[in-house]
């Protein structure tokens, strides 16, 4: 939890001194492309994250980009007002806005190289997408791994949140197997109501796992909020022993990062106590709403 990364929307810049307040001085803050934020204001956003002194990573979504111009002109900014690292994703639109239907595009476009970004993140989908086969997802991340060298950068894997605990582990195994060795941050969706919950897990095409996850914890809503709970998944994550691949949890904010980051910094202090019969964290005083 120490090393742990969690998210902003661009809307949330206001609430960065409040978040450096919170989240230790370094902390890795992503931004996330929301569906109604211009490309620019996540820019912007991640310029104000590093001035705050966190470790500013935007969402690079390559499929709501007008074109290869715009790519090269944010990223120079980026550069510019020191930030490094990126998180390159497809998106969320269901058809391209310019030149680049998936991440491979930019990879290989050496775009990434010429402006100076030193680390990638790349996403990972544990319990796979709703519109986009297994075998598809599992060669792309290779492709991506083996494309990390000619683009100058260090890569790792942001994994999508979910709520099958299961389903990471057999992702984990197969990502030994196909010998991905990228560093892993887990995505965990932050402490957040179920409707909140329900509504990203569509919006990000894991429905499947949840309707699986709601079959499972049956009707009572107070069962469906534990299992999709942040204290269920690192529980679940850490009953067996976590190779060292797996670097760190992520958390999902939803919009609600000064909430997410208040729940982090509590665990990572030490200030809960484990209901091992509930499977679930108590924070000591619970925390302000």
């Amino acid at each position: 939890m120490r090393d742990a990364s969690t998210e902003i929307t661009p809307s949330e810049e206001s609430r960065l001194i409040e978040l450096a307040a919170v989240l230790p001085v370094g902390a890795a803050v992503y931004v996330a492309h929301t569906p109604n934020a211009a490309f620019t204001q996540v820019i912007h956003a991640a310029l104000a994250a590093r001035r705050a002194g966190f470790l500013a990573t935007p969402h690079i979504a390559v499929r709501r980009v007008a074109d290869s111009r715009t790519l090269r002109a944010g990223l120079e900014e980026l550069r510019a007002g020191g930030v490094e690292r990126i998180l390159l994703i497809a998106g969320d639109a269901a058809r391209p806005m310019g030149e680049y239907s998936n991440t491979l595009d930019v990879l290989r476009s050496g775009v990434l190289q010429e402006c100076g970004i030193a680390h990638i993140g790349i996403a990972g989908h544990p319990e796979g997408h709703n519109a986009v086969a297994a075998d598809v997802l599992w060669e792309a991340l290779a492709a991506k791994q083996a494309m990390a060298p000619s683009a100058g950068a260090a890569m790792h894997i942001v994994t999508q949140f979910g709520f099958d605990g299961g389903a990471f582990r057999r992702w984990q195994q197969e990502l030994a197997r196909r010998r991905i060795h990228l560093p892993v941050r887990v995505g965990i969706a932050g402490p957040a109501p179920l409707a909140k919950l329900m509504h990203f897990a569509l919006q990000c095409g894991i429905g499947a796992a949840l309707r699986t996850a709601a079959r499972k914890a049956g009707a009572a809503a107070q069962t469906s909020e534990r299992l999709m709970s942040p204290d269920q998944h690192l529980l679940t994550l850490l009953r067996a022993p976590v190779p060292a691949q797996i670097v760190a949890p992520h958390f999902f904010a939803f919009g609600g990062a000064l909430h997410t980051a208040q729940w982090m910094r509590r665990i990572a202090a030490g200030e809960f106590d484990i209901d091992a019969g509930a499977c679930r964290l108590v924070v000591r005083g619970g925390l302000p709403r």
